[in-house]
């Protein structure tokens, strides 16, 4: 691979090539990139979205929206320092094509601003709620009339790969979705590959798949101009990463590490001797001794801790991706930055304590129970009235939930397959809110 094709500003339905050194510097079109994601209602929705903890009511807890702000900032960081040091090693990107290191930083800030677009309500348990529906739940009638691929994108239905339909998926009037840059598109891309062979290597890139079948063309024709490495065939469509994926990830890494640490703490689920113990082992050859014992307040001390712990594995991050370029660029590079990290050891011990003190909390766990089954409820009220009707005999009922639908999603004209899917992208992008509500009407609860 090679980064003048992987730095293309090519967008859907582009019958030129788009050349840096004509861009408008006060518009630069990896920067209309962000904008275009921070605008869309999609984005919107991610604010009543959970992050760790689902539904909660406190000011301090961090939904899918501040965490994709925070992603896109850390983002841009290692985008700019990655691609300060890159124009220096390959100076024609810079004297030939006009790029700048700015541009590497908009790129890798835009796709984390949307990496968790695609995400369901209540977390990863959403996810897997929309996947347990169809494997063992009623929806898995609908297995003997789907291909395995097919089947397999519903019952391992993927954020990632809702997100890149989400982004690209062409509707009446809009062709291309938000029509971003194909070097955003790429770098949004953690698993470039489909749903089945599922899990063919132990490559970071084959651990979960990051398109539907129904965007597979598409997403083959952006591989293709972006130079991504083929690793697959036909049959088994999938690629390299796109090289500023590695940072994306990274970005989402590095914030889910210490500030879902820092949600623990500020909620009392982990005490704060313990956590300022864990965050200072991270710092310790940064940290201001004087300055850290002048703060009065936990707040304080737990800000100052958390921007030190950020900055260290940014420029970690960094030093990794810039060690490793060859090789990321090769397609031989086979784990996340913070894999390679001088402080996995302490990132470790933060996950191993997050996990048992957060991620296991009673609350976490009861609401994820609760959020399971407002999904199932919802796919199974809408993929049977959806489906009655495309086979002909909808009932009153059945003509009533589908009017509660938007437009798009009413449509019953596709597959089978496009009508389920569908479905499980509307469901997906309801906000937690909006799920509970709308389970509670069509249960009586609420009117």
């Amino acid at each position: 691979m090679n980064w003048e094709q992987l730095l293309s500003l090519k967008r859907h339905g582009d019958t030129h090539k788009r050349i840096r050194k004509e861009q408008d510097e006060t518009r630069l079109g990896f920067e209309v990139d962000y904008d275009r994601v921070i605008f869309s209602s999609a984005f919107r929705s991610l604010q009543d979205k959970t992050q760790v903890i689902p539904l909660s009511k406190t000011d301090f807890v961090h939904t899918r929206l501040t965490h994709s702000l925070e992603v896109s900032v850390v983002g841009r960081s290692l985008g700019r320092r990655a691609g300060k040091k890159i124009l220096e090693k390959h100076p024609h990107l810079r004297e030939v094509h006009g790029y700048r290191f700015n541009d590497f930083g908009a790129i890798v800030a835009a796709a984390a601003l949307a990496h968790d677009i695609g995400n369901p309500p209540f977390g990863h348990s959403g996810e897997k709620a929309i996947g347990e529906y169809f494997r063992t739940g009623t929806g898995k009638k609908y297995q003997s009339v789907l291909s395995k691929k097919d089947y397999r994108d519903i019952i391992d239905f993927e954020g990632n790969a809702n997100g890149f339909k989400l982004l690209t998926e062409s509707r009446q009037g809009v062709d291309g979705g938000l029509r971003l840059s194909y070097a955003t598109l790429g770098a949004f891309m953690k698993y470039p590959k489909e749903s089945l062979p599922k899990k063919p290597t132990a490559h970071i890139a084959d651990k979960k798949f990051g398109f539907f079948q129904s965007e597979k063309d598409s997403f083959g024709e952006i591989a293709r101009e972006l130079g991504l490495k083929p690793t697959g065939t036909e049959d088994a469509l999938s690629f390299s990463r796109h090289p500023l994926t590695f940072l994306v990830e990274a970005a989402d890494d590095i914030c889910y590490t210490i500030i879902d640490f820092e949600d623990g703490i500020n909620l009392g689920l982990i005490s704060e001797d313990f956590a300022l113990e864990y965050l200072i082992k991270l710092v310790k050859d940064s940290i201001n001794t004087k300055k850290y014992n002048s703060l009065a307040h936990k707040e304080d001390r737990l800000s100052y801790l958390r921007a030190l712990a950020i900055n260290t594995l940014i420029t970690d991050a960094v030093a990794i991706f810039l060690e490793n370029e060859q090789a990321i660029l090769d397609g031989n590079f086979g784990v996340s930055l913070l894999d390679k990290s001088m402080y996995s050891a302490q990132i470790k011990d933060i996950i191993s304590l997050s996990v048992e003190k957060i991620y296991r909390s009673k609350e976490v766990i009861e609401k994820e129970i609760a959020g399971f089954k407002v999904i199932s409820d919802l796919l199974e009220a809408y993929t049977s009235a959806l489906v009655r009707k495309k086979e002909g005999h909808a009932s009153t009922y059945d003509h009533l939930m589908i009017q509660t639908l938007p437009r798009f999603y009413q449509n019953t004209d596709g597959s089978l397959y496009r009508v389920l899917l569908n479905t499980c992208c509307y469901v997906a992008s309801m906000s937690d809110s909006a799920a509970i509500l709308l389970h509670k009407k069509i249960k009586g609860i609420e009117i």
